[in-house]
């Protein structure tokens, strides 16, 4: 019995990865993520699938669960009254952060925030060591009893304790 010879042709679209192409791989779970839960919000992925959002992203009371990995956001990130129970990895937000009555218990630790960081009645127990806002930090109606000691907030820190 002889052997078959099939051969077979992929055509990829000039300039695109194939993998995006053919729907397989991180960057189209990127893309899938954003035609789901942000379409038309303009977005840039680089060689290294690091995400830029140009503007802000508003998920203020979604059924949103999760955010991808090395988000950077320019200007506002709003997850109030979500279902997300953690932040990504190399999350950076450079306005406001929104935090407020999510169930995300504590924050990763390299988290960058430009601007007013909300924590505000969020299921938060504790701050990562070396979190650093440039705003204000708003951590009334958490759990949170003691602040780390390499904690930078340019603004005021609104707490209960």
């Amino acid at each position: 019995m002889r052997a078959k010879t099939v051969y077979e042709s992929i055509s990829f679209e000039r300039g695109k990865d194939p993998k995006s192409v053919m729907g397989i791989g991180k960057r189209a779970q990127i893309q899938q993520w954003f035609e789901t839960w942000a379409p038309g919000v303009k977005y840039m992925i680089d060689d290294n699938l690091n995400i830029i959002v140009g503007g802000g992203l508003n998920f203020y009371g979604t059924q949103i669960t999760e955010l991808p990995d090395n988000l950077s956001v320019r200007e506002y990130l709003d997850l109030q009254r979500t279902q997300i129970t953690e932040l990504p990895d190399n999350l950076s937000v450079g306005g406001d952060l929104w935090l407020r009555g999510t169930q995300i218990t504590e924050l990763p630790d390299n988290l960058r925030v430009g601007g007013n960081l909300y924590l505000q009645r969020a299921q938060i127990t504790k701050l990562p060591d070396n979190l650093s806002v440039e705003g204000y930090l708003d951590l009334r109606g958490t759990q949170i009893t003691k602040l780390p000691k390499l904690l930078k907030v340019k603004g005021k820190i609104y707490k209960d304790f």
